[in-house]
């Protein structure tokens, strides 16, 4: 098994007690990469700090519109910083627009969403994207407000087919997690039809999202082997073919060179 996963939170507090056990087996199970995905100022230092510890972790820096009260310029400068003084750091993310969570504060996310884009565009950097009951403004952002020169993922990517097209069109990636297994999925099969093999990207949001037939536990990166299964399948393709193509999606997307 050949296996990246490109958005993990290993930093997590239900990985305390075991982080490291976890994070060394996968490795020996043929988890190759993993990108551990900031959200926070917080997240994203210990996002850094993972990846400085193990050569196969990346990070990724960035604050999320579920994480944007209390945040000032300062901080946004801190993001800024961040990115740009380690070298481990493959992408801005997660930033987006959350709707679901946050209804109040639209504006401001918007606005620290396109600073961030600005942020990622000056370090020569992707976005990953985090949006949810938002797609409409979302996709208005990224067409028409503002250009991300190194384009970028929709992390966990709602099961939207609009949004997908629009999403494709605009040059990004589109990264599928557990939902896509779960049994109540209505549009999963259309989507990952729709998707070509390389625009696919896999991630489990661990420790959220565990997929089909192990929904509901605490999520790892050995659980990509049935999302890569689920595309597998829709796609008539080999579980080989996806594991391929999903990881040397996920190496150019975030510019890592394989030695």
């Amino acid at each position: 098994m050949k296996i990246f996963d490109s958005h993990a939170h290993y930093d997590d507090e239900k990985f305390d007690l075991d982080r490291d056990n976890i994070i060394q087996e996968l490795h020996t199970l043929g988890v190759e990469k993993i990108v551990s995905a900031g959200y926070s100022l917080e997240g994203s230092k210990k996002a850094i700090e993972l990846s400085n510890k193990y050569d196969y972790i990346y990070a990724t820096c960035g604050i999320s519109p579920n994480d944007i009260e209390g945040i000032s310029i300062e901080d946004l400068g801190q993001v800024y910083s961040l990115a740009k003084n380690n070298k481990k750091v493959v992408a801005i993310g997660e930033i987006g627009l959350d709707y679901y969570w946050n209804k109040e504060n639209k504006e401001q996310q918007k606005d620290i969403f396109i600073r961030q884009i600005d942020i990622a565009n000056e370090l020569e950097l992707p976005i990953v994207i985090h949006t949810r009951e938002a797609v409409m403004d979302t996709i208005d952002i990224l067409k028409n407000k503002k250009t991300c020169n190194k384009k970028g993922i929709f992390h966990c990517c709602p099961l939207n087919i609009e949004l997908i097209k629009d999403a494709i069109k605009l040059g990004f990636y589109i990264s599928m997690a557990g939902p896509i297994t779960f049994k109540n999925s209505k549009n999963a099969d259309e989507i990952i039809k729709y998707v070509p093999l390389d625009k696919i990207l896999i991630e489990t949001d661990s420790p959220y999202l565990a997929p089909e037939p192990v929904r509901g536990t605490r999520n790892n990166s050995s659980n990509l082997k049935y999302i890569v299964q689920k595309i597998a399948n829709v796609k008539n393709m080999e579980f080989t073919d996806i594991e391929e193509a999903t990881y040397n999606n996920a190496c150019n997307i975030f510019g890592i060179k394989e030695i």
